[in-house]
């Protein structure tokens, strides 16, 4: 059962980011699945909330491409495949490696405390093991790193790609690294996007985009007991997208 909405404008908002976040635990849990059908109605009855914030959710859902709708049986459940994987990374990579060489160069002084706050608050997070809040705040990083560098745009892109991929479970603090792992991955990104050391920014971000994503690539593998390699499969999927950064 999620909180019953108040009157406040923002509580239907509110109440389809819980529906959403109810969907996300689901599936990492195992009680949601693809393959399967679901029912709104059946959702909304579950949770006991009505079915507009529900039908909400399971809209935004479908926008990122996490279920499918059909007529007269619910919804499902879209499987992440390693191409997908790579496939989201590869956008990312071309959208957030230039911003973050950029970033170093146009940063703003609030934008450069936020980062430091920021970088703060995953440290806090990291230490005491809570994930939610830690890649809330990693997802807030990444977000102002493209916000100074003009890129709101591209922000919002971002945002819809890492929520699709945190939707369907794929995390790599699921046995793959820790919390702790991941803050320190992005110290270099922040050291150098905070120096303003534009290549050094770049660099920093390809190899922890690269990073992530092999490691969600070989997750995806492991799920559906695909038995190819992931290096292989992951350098197959993304050459020209890695390992290309400029001098400048």
């Amino acid at each position: 059962m999620l909180p019953t909405p108040d009157n406040r404008p923002n509580a239907r908002g509110s109440m389809t980011d819980s529906v959403m976040e109810h969907v996300r635990t689901s599936i990492v849990e195992g009680s949601m699945a693809p393959g399967e059908w679901y029912s709104v109605y059946r959702l909304a009855d579950e949770l006991e909330i009505s079915r507009s914030p529900v039908r909400d959710a399971l809209l935004r859902l479908e926008e990122i491409g996490v279920i499918r709708f059909a007529k007269n049986r619910g919804f499902q459940l879209v499987p992440t495949t390693p191409e997908d994987v790579a496939q989201i990374f590869s956008i990312r990579a071309a959208l957030e490696i230039p911003a973050a060489g950029r970033a170093a160069q146009s940063k703003t002084d609030d934008q450069a405390d936020r980062i430091t706050e920021l970088r703060q608050a995953m440290d806090t997070a990291a230490v005491d093991s809570n994930e939610k809040e830690f890649f809330d705040r990693d997802q807030d990083l990444h977000a102002v790193i493209l916000d100074a560098a003009g890129m709101d745009r591209a922000r919002e892109m971002v945002n819809k790609l890492r929520v699709s991929t945190r939707m369907l479970g794929a995390s790599t603090s699921q046995g793959l690294r820790t919390l702790e792992d991941i803050s320190k991955e992005h110290e270099p990104i922040i050291v150098a996007v905070l120096g303003g050391d534009t290549k050094a920014a770049r660099d920093a971000m390809d190899r922890h985009l690269a990073a992530t994503g092999r490691l969600l690539v070989q997750q995806a593998l492991s799920r559906s007991g695909d038995e190819r390699d992931a290096t292989t499969l992951w350098d197959q999927l993304t050459a020209g997208y890695f390992g290309e950064t400029s001098s400048g």
